[in-house]
């Protein structure tokens, strides 16, 4: 064989080596154009969904749900409730407080004397007599007395009752009483006598205005009687 001839196949086998490597760079060139990630991705997934054949596949795994995060609240101030008012019902008319039981003392000639409060330490007499009233006397921040038919009656502010039958002077003038006292009478006009009552010494420890109605007094537990009319009476 010439040389020549055997120069021709080195050459052939040269240039079919730079066919295969422009062929080779082709495909290269092409996965790094501007589809190649579209189609890698597709490659990729392609091959993630692949199951081999008889090989069971896996149940996607389940997620739990997560547990909301607790939130910090901020805690709002206690307050303390207000006491309930318990309202009560008024009556429109007051009540009115119930007297004390009416005292009842029996008298000299045979009456009764009923005895009620009525207010500021006052008290009023009623004298009965067979259901009948005769008379009323009534205390005014002072004793009071009366001359019922000779019968003497006096009224004291503590509500007490003492009566006595007779005894009786007649003025004007200067008589003795019982217990020591002297009682000097005077008239002071119609229907209005005036008496000073006198003690050991001649001095005036009281005075009785008898205008126009009787009047009482009790001077050191003597009950004392004056008349309109000038009647005095004393009794212990």
């Amino acid at each position: 064989m010439s040389r020549r001839a055997t120069r021709r196949p080195t050459s052939l086998r040269t240039l079919a080596g730079a066919v295969l490597t422009v062929a080779l760079i082709v495909p290269v060139a092409t996965a790094c154009g501007p589809d190649s990630d579209t189609s890698a991705a597709a490659s990729v997934s392609a091959t993630a969904n692949a199951t081999p054949s008889g090989t069971a596949s896996a149940p996607p795994a389940t997620t739990a749900p997560l547990a909301p995060a607790a939130t910090a609240t901020t805690a709002a101030p206690a307050t303390t409730a207000a006491p309930a008012t318990t309202i009560r019902p008024t009556s429109a008319t007051p009540t009115a407080k119930p007297k004390s039981p009416a005292r009842s003392y029996p008298l000299a000639d045979g009456s009764t004397a009923e005895v009620q409060p009525v207010g500021n330490q006052n008290w009023t007499a009623r004298i009965v007599s067979r259901g009948s009233v005769l008379a009323t006397l009534e205390t005014k921040d002072t004793d009071a007395g009366l001359d019922a038919n000779d019968m003497f009656v006096v009224l004291s502010l503590d509500g007490t009752v003492h009566s006595w039958m007779g005894g009786a002077h007649q003025g004007p003038g200067t008589f003795k009483l019982a217990g020591g006292w002297t009682a000097k009478v005077t008239k002071v006009g119609e229907l209005h006598y005036r008496a000073q009552i006198l003690g050991l010494d001649n001095a005036v420890n009281g005075t009785l205005d008898a205008d126009q109605h009787d009047t009482g007094a009790v001077a050191n537990g003597v009950y004392i009687v004056l008349t309109a009319g000038g009647r005095i009476s004393a009794h212990m």
